[in-house]
C-alpha cells in the first residue's frame, strides 16, 4: 500500500492550501502574533475555500473531501502558522466531526450545516482549571430540570472561546460515576448564563484566541444533549482522535517550514570563509529535520488512511501526535540554532515556530500521556472497544452526493 500517493483532488487541495498559507497567512501573521490578536479576517476566506467544512459531507454544508484531505490542509496551514491550523483542529476536528459522528439529524441541520459553511464558528469545552489530562476529574456539572439542563462550571484554555458561536461542553450528569457520568451538550453563545473571556500572555500561538467559558446556571435545551447521558467521555475521546490527527499533520508543516528556512539561511550565511551549510554539525541538524519530516509524513498518512477506511486509529493517531509534535519542537530548536542570534529575533519566522511548537507537546494530550498510552498498547494492557457511533468510513458518493466539492 502507498500512503503517500494522493488523488488528483487531494493534490488540488494541497496546492490551494499552500497558496493560501503563502499568500494570505504569511504576509500578515507576524503582525497578529506581535499584537496577540486573532486574524478574524481570514475566517471568511477560509470559508469561501471550503476549509471550514473540508471533510464534512456536502449535504451538511461541507466540501465533501476525505480525512486525508483534512491532514493535507492542516499541514499547509501550520507551515504558515500554528494559530491558523488550530482553528481547523477545533472547529472541524473537535466540534464538526463529533456532531457528524454522534449528532441526530436535527442537530446536524441546526448546527453542523452553518458551521461547515463558515456561517458559525464552533469550539470544544473539555479542559478546566483543575482538569486537563485527568478528564474524569472535571467539576462542571449538569442537572436535568424538565425539558432542559442547568449547567454550572468553568472551562479553561479553550481555543476560540471568545470567537465561537457554538460550544461543545462536557459536564457531569452523574458525578458518582466519574468518567461514565459525563455528558456532552451543544451550547450557544446566546444562552443565558454563558460568558467567555480571553487569556493573555501566552508564550506561543499568540494569534489564536484562547480563553475561558463560564457557565452560571446556564440553561441548555435537553434536545441539545449530544449522544446519550453518560456518553460524554466517549464523545470527547473520539473527538480527540480527530484533533490529534490535525495536530500531527500540522507539526509536519512546522518541520517542513523549519527545514526550508534553515536550508535557505545555511546557503546564504557565511562563517570562517564558507557557507554555514558546509559545516558538518549544521548538516547534521538539517539531516535530522529531513528525517523527522519523512517519518512524520508516513505516520500522519497511515492515520489518515485508516480513518478513510473507518478503522479505529486511536493508537496510530496517538503515535503520530506524540512523534510529530516532539519532532517539530526539536526541528524548531535546531532552526533557531542554525540562525544564531537572528533566530532569537522575530525578524525571522523560526523564533515563532519554536514558541508555537512548544504548545503542541502539551495540548491534545501531553507527550507523557501519549508515552503512557503507547506503553499500554505495546504491553497489551490497553485495547480499543467498539463505539456506538464510530466515525464513518469515507464514501465519496455519499460525501459529494449534492455535486462537486466547493473548493475553488
Amino acid at each position: 500500500m502507498n500512503f503517500m500517493q494522493f488523488t488528483e483532488e487531494q493534490e488540488m487541495l494541497r496546492e490551494i492550501a499552500y497558496d493560501f498559507a503563502r499568500n494570505e497567512v504569511r504576509p500578515l501573521i507576524k503582525a497578529y502574533d506581535r499584537r496577540a490578536e486573532f486574524p478574524q479576517e481570514l475566517l471568511p476566506k477560509m470559508a469561501a475555500l471550503g476549509f471550514l467544512g473540508v471533510c464534512i459531507p456536502m449535504r451538511y454544508g461541507g466540501a465533501g473531501m476525505d480525512y486525508v484531505s483534512l491532514g493535507i490542509l492542516c499541514e499547509a496551514l501550520e507551515w504558515a502558522d500554528s494559530s491558523v491550523r488550530e482553528t481547523i483542529a477545533v472547529h472541524v476536528g473537535l466540534n464538526g466531526l463529533p456532531l457528524f459522528q454522534w449528532g441526530n439529524e436535527a442537530q446536524k441541520q441546526k448546527y453542523l450545516v452553518p458551521q461547515s459553511r463558515g456561517d458559525k464558528i464552533a469550539c470544544f469545552g473539555l479542559t478546566e482549571p483543575g482538569a486537563g489530562s485527568d478528564v474524569a476529574n472535571l467539576s462542571t456539572h449538569a442537572r436535568r430540570a424538565g425539558d432542559r439542563y442547568i449547567l454550572n462550571g468553568e472551562k479553561m484554555w479553550i481555543t476560540l472561546a471568545d470567537v465561537a458561536d457554538h460550544f461543545l461542553i462536557f459536564a457531569k450528569t452523574d458525578p458518582a460515576a466519574r468518567h461514565r457520568g459525563i455528558s456532552a451538550f451543544i451550547v450557544e453563545r446566546g444562552f443565558s448564563g454563558v460568558t467567555t473571556g480571553t487569556i493573555h500572555g501566552k508564550m506561543g500561538v499568540r494569534a489564536s484566541n484562547t480563553g475561558w467559558i463560564a457557565l452560571q446556571d446556564a440553561e441548555v435545551p435537553a434536545e441539545n444533549r449530544l449522544g446519550r447521558e453518560g456518553e460524554g467521555f466517549k464523545i470527547a475521546m473520539s473527538a480527540l482522535d480527530n484533533a490529534r490527527y490535525t495536530v500531527a499533520a500540522g507539526a509536519v508543516g512546522v518541520i517542513k517550514a523549519c527545514l526550508e528556512e534553515s536550508v535557505q539561511y545555511a546557503n546564504q550565511r557565511e562563517t570562517f570563509g564558507q557557507k554555514i551549510g558546509e559545516h558538518q554539525l549544521v548538516q547534521q541538524m538539517i539531516a535530522r529535520m529531513a528525517q523527522r519530516r519523512d517519518a512524520g509524513e508516513l505516520l500522519v498518512a497511515k492515520a489518515g488512511w485508516l480513518k478513510n477506511r473507518g478503522i479505529r486509529n486511536t493508537r496510530e493517531t496517538s503515535m503520530a501526535k506524540w512523534y510529530c509534535t516532539e519532532a517539530a519542537l526539536a526541528s524548531a530548536n535546531d532552526a533557531v540554532q542554525i540562525h544564531g542570534a537572528y533566530g532569537y529575533s522575530d525578524e525571522y519566522n523560526v523564533e515563532r515556530y519554536l514558541r508555537n511548537a512548544k504548545s503542541a507537546v502539551i495540548y491534545e494530550g501531553t507527550t507523557q500521556i501519549h508515552e503512557l498510552v503507547q506503553g499500554a498498547y505495546a504491553l497489551g494492557y490497553r485495547q480499543d472497544k467498539p463505539l456506538r457511533c464510530e466515525l464513518p468510513a469515507y464514501d465519496r458518493s455519499y460525501w459529494q452526493e449534492e455535486g462537486e466539492a466547493t473548493l475553488e
